[in-house]
């Protein structure tokens, strides 16, 4: 068997509330059209995000800079909150770092070569054989998709142990110049935070992951991702997001369950990545007349905003932290660029 052991998180020390934000929204925006700017502020408004986190001072992620700047303020907190949140996690578990065997890292708005693992192994004093994967170009779905990684290794490497620590900043990659819908779009939404799970395939307690799978999207590279810009990342978001996840659920969900002799009814835990309120939305209004409820993901949505790769952690943690009925279905599902799906079966 393969079980979650625990899940920690670690937010910067850095947040605002949108009411606070949309004063410096104006301010960026204010060579623009009033009706333009009228338009911004609604979004914000009505993202469904009260708060956001950030590695830097809000009125800072405002403030043009170049590449190189914004990329050193992402390697000093990935490295900061990186290990901080790997240290939380170990104390919880009550695991020493040498124990581990396998540690993923996952991250996507910025660049670091060594990447964060290489760091944490000398902060924390892994042991020299310890095996690296780092997750550099998954955006949001990193962080099951490193749990997947871990799953395949726990499974055929039994009594070992594994840490996955997803670290993002995407007020790190914010375009100053860049006036355009998305980058408005993304701004109200996206924040700034780190998660780590421990996994083993060890005999403890801990949620067992059952099965794993990873859907790909045909001929869809162009919804979701960066473009590496003289600037630094520049979001990339297709309006079509939510109406294609909408028109794939079927093929991702139902397929998957009936392979493992399961169908919607028998899964209590929908711990779904809140990419936005639109996707939220889409899941509610497909999941929600079956009785099905994702009020962690709203809540992980509305308190910290879209953290990329770390958010669906967040909302894993929130299950986690709650008793559970013994022998409840749970299934885990994230979308990121490719455009790809990719999703876990757990069980208490």
């Amino acid at each position: 068997m393969v079980k979650v052991k625990t899940v920690a998180t670690q937010l910067p020390e850095y947040y605002q509330e949108v009411k606070e934000t949309i004063p410096l929204v104006e301010e960026w925006l204010q060579s623009e059209d009033e009706r333009y700017v009228r338009k911004a502020v609604k979004i914000f408004e009505g993202a469904q995000v009260d708060k956001r986190y950030a590695i830097m001072p809000p009125k800072d992620v405002f403030t043009k800079t170049s590449f190189e700047e914004k990329n050193r303020l992402y390697q000093n907190a990935a490295k900061q909150y990186g290990k901080s949140v790997l240290k939380k996690a170990l104390t919880q578990a009550d695991w020493d770092a040498k124990s581990l065997d396998y540690i993923i890292t996952a991250s996507c708005t910025g660049i670091m070569i060594p990447s964060l693992d290489a760091y944490l192994i000398n902060e924390l004093g892994l042991k020299q054989d310890v095996v690296r994967l780092p997750i550099t170009e998954m955006g949001c779905v990193g962080g099951v998709s490193a749990m997947i990684y871990a799953f395949q290794f726990l499974k055929s490497h039994p009594d070992k142990r594994a840490a996955i620590i997803a670290f993002e900043s995407p007020t790190a990659t914010f375009q100053h110049d860049d006036k355009s819908m998305t980058n408005i779009v993304s701004s109200a939404i996206f924040g700034d935070g780190a998660a780590c799970v421990l996994m083993t395939s060890e005999e403890t307690q801990g949620v067992e992951i059952i099965a794993d799978q990873m859907y790909h999207f045909y001929n869809q590279t162009h919804m979701m991702g960066f473009d590496l810009t003289n600037s630094g990342l520049k979001m990339v978001l297709d309006i079509s997001v939510p109406d294609k996840i909408a028109e794939h659920f079927p093929h991702i969900i139902y397929p998957f369950l009936e392979k493992h002799n399961l169908n919607i009814e028998d899964i209590q835990h929908l711990i779904f990545h809140p990419g936005g309120k639109k996707i939220i939305q889409t899941v509610e209004e497909l999941f929600g007349k079956m009785g099905k409820n994702i009020n962690h993901t709203k809540a992980v949505l509305k308190e910290y905003g879209n953290m990329s790769s770390a958010t669906v952690l967040f909302v894993l943690k929130a299950f986690i932290d709650e008793p559970q009925p013994q022998d409840s279905f749970g299934m885990m599902l994230s979308f990121g660029p490719g455009f790809t799906a990719q999703n876990l079966l757990l069980k208490w």
